[in-house]
């Protein structure tokens, strides 16, 4: 069962990223940008509620809606936003992306990582295990830390 969940999360994660393609694009490519930014800026802005509170003062029902927001961002077909020519431009400031977003082979397997370990600390949130949320966040950061460094210019 365990494993059937895995790729089913697998899949979809890869969906995801990859719905680009077959997408109905929407908006002008200025809005995509914005739109993909106000997404990666609400998920740093979730990772740093958890982390406020796995080195703090540990709070179950702050930690759970931040897991919750991030899964749901991560499951939210926002590959439609990496329309080519999307790595050029400016949102609410000049897109980060990398030109060698576009065509990587290694694009699903980043994709289905980051989206396992999404759906994988939201439940490991609901728990309230605070030891098991610490863990699953590093899992998480990793996860994220992926596509950063392959896919991120920096500031």
């Amino acid at each position: 069962m365990r494993k059937t969940y895995e790729m089913l999360v697998a899949g979809l994660t890869l969906a995801t990223l990859t719905s680009a393609v077959s997408a109905q694009v929407v908006g002008k490519m200025e809005d995509q940008i914005r739109w993909r930014q106000s997404a990666y800026h609400t998920m740093a802005w979730s990772m740093s509620r958890i982390k406020a509170n796995v080195d703090g003062t540990f709070n179950k029902e702050q930690v759970i809606e931040a897991a919750n927001l991030i899964q749901a961002i991560a499951n939210s077909k926002m590959g439609a936003l990496y329309q080519p020519g999307s790595d050029k431009g400016k949102g609410w400031k000049e897109t980060r992306l990398k030109s060698e977003f576009f065509g990587s082979s290694d694009l699903g397997q980043i994709a289905q990582t980051f989206g396992g370990a999404a759906n994988e600390m939201a439940k490991v949130a609901a728990t309230g295990d605070a030891a098991a949320v610490k863990a699953q966040f590093g899992k998480l950061g990793e996860a994220c830390k992926g596509c950063h460094e392959k896919f991120r210019k920096e500031e």
